[in-house]
């Protein structure tokens, strides 16, 4: 069967079981989006490259496949670098192709051409520059594979127009064949039973869970793995929901703006059992005074993790499932719950601190603006149990992870080591193209949601109906957090208009419905009537108090123990000094 290069690869992408994708067209591409009008994929055309990048992610978040994108040259390709990025910094899985200028006018600085393989290398787990029209089908398969095999991530793959023009004779490749990348799953048995060992001999023991476990759909093995061992969890940034936030063990999330338990717990662990995660800044503080007293189980897919921050006393390589699972039949084999250590008096410890230093936040004064705490905490309870939520990045993106309750996997969806602004709108788009059963919310700041919001067109004129609720309160406020603590109270650049834009205006503009919240009587009315318009995308401006900062907070560069519950307040460093002196 003879096939364009654009055909073969529009069903390549067929064959790989893509059922939607994200694009923008423009010259260099447009041969491989005319097969598109024969094929069964569903096409959702962007207002912005970036967005279909985000969108992807948001995809590949709730569905465990891979979200695809395809974009033209030029500035279409360096607008999908930041979500490349993103990807890459989270481990999310997708796949981007770009077009390029035909082969005789690579180098050429012919119209709209840029180097895209050399621009994305660093920003991708693997990129291509297809240069034979004969390779597409091999290296689109390849593509899909790398991105969804050992640690996941996003594959780029670069077509020039004349490869997409040209003929081929059509195969479809019945196996992979690339030297070099073998993935390793099996953790290694002796690095498995010695990690056993250590276990049941720990006396205050926590299991550090990083979005590793998401990636290799593990939430069911951690579960056993904590009943079984009695082990407290705490749940990074991008593994929120791995393990249910209404379990007994869970302590929540650590880090920088962690909760005060969780965050502490690691400090006074003497063993950290880390299952894919991988000891980043915010989770860690300054690394020197990171879990002092603490032995180290680390197991990753990816072993350039370990050791890479935090040295191991029992590394693993392997898939999080695939060792966990080996790791509870070892611990069986031991004595299993019988033999562990007894841990009675590290968990009532841990219940003392939770009691003692919950998360707070003041009251709405008389007159004043809406305090985001509650209105996160408004939005939870008016929402299925099951909600996925996306956020964008700033102080609206703590709140929503400190005080939403994540109780099941793959419902949480966030940019963690990128740290993209703009992310919540399109991602939130591409999580309801995936998951269309599920209600979606993106919690958004005014800062991040004037980047992308000109998505909601593509969502109103996609009928995809998202729902977003802004956390307005005229600053970009992570920034302005750090300079009011950090920098005297010089605020600098950091002033959003409180009037311009119009949000409800806008909202009305790109097909939204759109409200605006200034009184907390309103906010759940408000809420339960976004909840019931599913027509359309809705749009919700509340108006939150600029004054309110994110606490917990550990400052950059600090240790966990000068963890502030409130300024001023560092009962951690106290706890420290009296675990010293005794």
């Amino acid at each position: 069967m003879k096939l364009t290069g654009a055909q073969a690869l529009i069903k390549s992408l067929e064959m790989e079981g893509v059922d939607v994708m994200f694009g923008l067209p423009g010259g260099c591409i447009l041969p491989a989006y005319d097969p598109l009008l024969e094929s069964k994929i569903r096409h959702i055309l962007v207002r912005h490259e970036q967005g279909a990048g985000h969108m992807a992610e948001g995809y590949a978040h709730v569905t465990g496949r891979p979200g695809v994108a395809m974009v033209t040259s030029g500035p279409a390709a360096t607008n999908i670098v930041t979500p490349l990025c993103d990807a890459y910094m989270d481990s999310i899985p997708i796949v981007v192709i770009t077009g390029q200028v035909s082969r005789p006018m690579i180098g050429t600085d012919g119209f709209q051409e840029c180097d895209t393989v050399g621009i994305t290398r660093p920003v991708t787990k693997h990129n291509e520059l297809i240069l034979d029209p004969d390779d597409i089908p091999r290296l689109v398969h390849e593509a899909f594979y790398i991105a969804t095999t050992g640690r996941p991530g996003p594959v780029l793959l670069d077509l020039p127009k004349d490869v997409l023009q040209a003929e081929i004779d059509w195969y479809w490749p019945d196996s992979i064949d690339l030297p070099g990348y073998k993935p390793t799953v099996k953790g290694h048995p002796r690095m498995i039973k010695e990690a056993a060992r250590l276990i049941t001999e720990s006396r205050r023991p926590v299991l550090y869970v990083g979005g590793g476990i998401l990636k290799s759909h593990a939430a069911e093995a951690l579960r056993a793995l904590a009943d079984l061992t009695g082990i407290p969890v705490v749940t990074t940034l991008m593994a929120r929901g791995a393990f249910p936030d209404d379990h007994p063990l869970c302590l929540g999330m650590p880090g920088m703006h962690g909760n005060f338990t969780a965050v502490t717990s690691m400090q006074h662990a003497d063993l950290l059992i880390a299952l894919g995660a991988r000891f980043d800044d915010r989770v860690t503080g300054r690394v020197g005074a990171f879990a002092p007293d603490a032995q180290i189980i680390h197991v990753d897919v990816d072993p350039a993790e370990l050791g890479k921050i935090r040295r191991p006393d029992v590394p693993i390589v392997g898939d999080c499932k695939s060792v966990i699972e080996d790791l509870v039949a070892a611990l069986v084999a031991l004595g299993g719950a019988e033999v562990q250590a007894d841990r009675s008096e590290w968990i009532a410890q841990l219940h003392r601190w939770q009691e003692e230093y919950p998360l707070v936040y003041g009251d709405v004064e008389e007159g004043g603006a809406l305090k985001p705490q509650m209105v996160i905490e408004t939005l939870r309870d008016a929402c299925p149990d099951d909600t996925i939520v996306a956020s964008g990045v700033g102080q609206h993106q703590m709140w929503a992870s400190q005080y939403w309750k994540f109780n099941h996997p793959y419902t949480w969806v966030n940019s963690g080591g990128l740290g993209t602004m703009g992310f919540a709108v399109p991602a939130s788009i591409g999580a309801k193209v995936g998951r269309p059963d599920k209600m979606v919310w993106a919690v958004d700041g005014d800062g991040c949601f004037q980047m992308t919001a000109q998505e909601l067109v593509t969502a109103s004129t996609e009928h995809i109906p998202v729902k977003i609720a802004i956390l307005n309160n005229s600053y970009l406020g992570m920034v302005r957090q750090w300079q009011e603590m950090f920098y005297e109270e010089r605020y600098s650049e950091v002033y959003l208009s409180p009037d311009l834009p119009d949000y409800v205006k806008w909202a009305e503009a790109m097909g939204c419905a759109g409200f605006r919240v200034d009184t907390p009587e309103d906010v759940a009315p408000t809420i339960e009537k976004a909840n019931s318009i599913n027509d359309r995308p809705v749009v919700i401006d509340f108006r939150t108090d600029s004054s309110e900062k994110v606490f917990p907070m550990v400052a950059a560069g600090a240790s966990n123990d000068d963890v502030l519950t409130a300024p001023g307040v560092q009962p951690g460093l106290e706890l420290r000094r009296s675990t010293k002196e005794r």
